[in-house]
This record gives C-alpha cells, structure tokens and sequence, in this order.
C-alpha cells in the first residue's frame, strides 16, 4: 500500500464521523443556520491562513525573488491559491472565498460581529490568543483555530500541507454534501449566495483543487516514512478538532432550541 493510501485508511473513521455528524440534520429553521455560520465563518478564515502559509513556505514571496523549491510544488499551491483568494461570486464578481461567506452570513441574517471583532483586534494588537479571548470567540471554534495556527507555527510545510489536504481539501465536498440536500427547499431566497458558496466548494474542491491538493503532500512526504507519520497524527488531530467544532454547533443549537420549546404545563 502506498504511503498516501495508508494515511486515507488511518483517517478515513474520524472523516465518516465527520461527514455524518449529527450537527447537520440539526440545523431545522434560517437562524439554526446562522448559528452554524457564526462557528464555520473561522475556519473559513482560518483555512485562507493556512493556505498563505504554505504559498509563503513552497514559494517566493518577498523581493528580491529568487527560484524556491519544486517548480511543480509551487505550481500546485499558486494555482491553489489563485483559486481560493479570488474567485467568482454568485454575481460574477472577484473574491475570496472569504469574503464568499461573509456576504452569504449577511444575506441570511447571521451576526458577523464576532469574527469582525476578532479580526479587528487581531489586526491591531497581532496576538491571535488576545483577539479570541476579546472578541468571546466560541470555545469550539477558539481551540480550532488554536490548532490551525500550532500547525502553522511549526514551519512544517508537510504537516501543513497534509492538514490542508486531509482536513480541508479533500474533506470539504464530503462534508457540505451532508448539507445541502435540503437547503433550498427549507430556506428559499435567503441563502443563494450560501448556498452557491458550498456548491462552489463542491465543485472546485472535490475535483481540481483536492487533486491538487493530493499531489503537493505526496511531493512534500515523498519516501520519507517519519514525514508520512507526522503527517497522520497532525491529521488526525486536525480531524478531531473539527468534530469538536460540530460538537459545539450542535450543543448550542440544542440549547437554544430547548430554550425556544413551549413548556406544556396541562398536567403541571
């Protein structure tokens, strides 16, 4: 079995636990919705971090320029990156997919207060930890950044780009499949530009970018045993972080239904 082989088996339980959570089938009215929005919206931003990363680490990026790395890695990840940070909107317009849902979290009334706020410290202090800790980020979605970055931290263009591969890239058609089934017909005219946002992934990442995607780990790995080792337990964690992510969508959406179910006191 070859090494990228062995890695889809090792993470393949934590990728169906994903894939199948719960948190979608508990997503029933426009403002469950938002509230998943308001968690997702970080690792949307937080995927475009990592991905700048990895175009920082297999490219040039400051002048003078010089050749760096594999002509063919730096192939893979610049078209990644052209593809991501500014493609076309529902309107026909450049941008980001960042900015894809941001636009799509306003148009079905979700709050962007939080992740404006965090992003506004961050800019000015530069301390992801502060701006977390200030902007009340959710716990789930405050450690799943924490982790994004400790991988971006640890200058390991493998990791990095297995993480983005196997936790991002190769995961996202999967997971927004489990999605959009019902959206349109539960939530008409409030969430076309939500919805052509996971159409887009689906589209993109589950063809062009994932293969991509697949390519440069298998060029950064290459016979490197320990590489491929590092790269599953980094995985893996990335995986169960995401869970934890759902898991805490999924509680705040049962509280708050709870919250919202008519008390029948006919037998009180």
């Amino acid at each position: 079995m070859q090494p990228i082989d062995r890695l889809k088996t090792a993470i393949e339980p934590f990728r169906q636990e994903i894939i199948n959570h719960k948190v979608y089938s508990a997503i029933k009215t426009i403002d469950d919705l938002t509230i998943f929005m308001q968690y997702h919206v970080y690792a949307v931003w937080d995927f475009m971090s990592l991905l700048k990363t990895l175009q920082n680490q297999l490219t040039c990026t400051s002048v003078p320029w010089y050749p760096t790395g594999s002509a063919n890695t730096r192939y893979l990840i610049n078209e990644i990156v052209a593809g991501e940070e500014s493609d076309i909107d529902l309107m026909g317009e450049r941008k980001s997919h960042f900015e894809m849902y941001l636009e799509a979290m306003e148009q079905a009334g979700a709050d962007r207060s939080q992740i404006g706020n965090f992003l506004s410290i961050l800019q000015q202090n530069g301390s992801l930890e502060q701006a977390l800790l200030a902007s009340d980020t959710p716990k789930a979605a405050s450690d799943f950044v924490k982790y994004t970055f400790a991988i971006i931290n640890s200058q390991k263009a493998h990791l990095q780009s297995a993480v983005f591969t196997f936790g991002r890239e190769d995961l996202i058609p999967g997971m927004f499949l489990s999605m959009i089934q019902d959206l349109n017909m539960n939530f008409p005219g409030n969430i076309s530009r939500f919805t052509y946002y996971l159409e887009r992934h689906i589209e993109v990442d589950g063809d062009h970018h994932s293969h991509l995607a697949l390519q440069m780990t298998a060029n950064l790995c290459g016979d490197k045993d320990a590489f491929w080792q590092e790269a599953e337990q980094a995985t893996i964690a990335s995986l169960q972080q995401r869970i934890r992510l759902w898991d805490g969508v999924y509680e705040t959406l049962l509280t708050r239904q709870a919250a919202s179910t008519p008390v029948d006191t006919a037998f009180a």
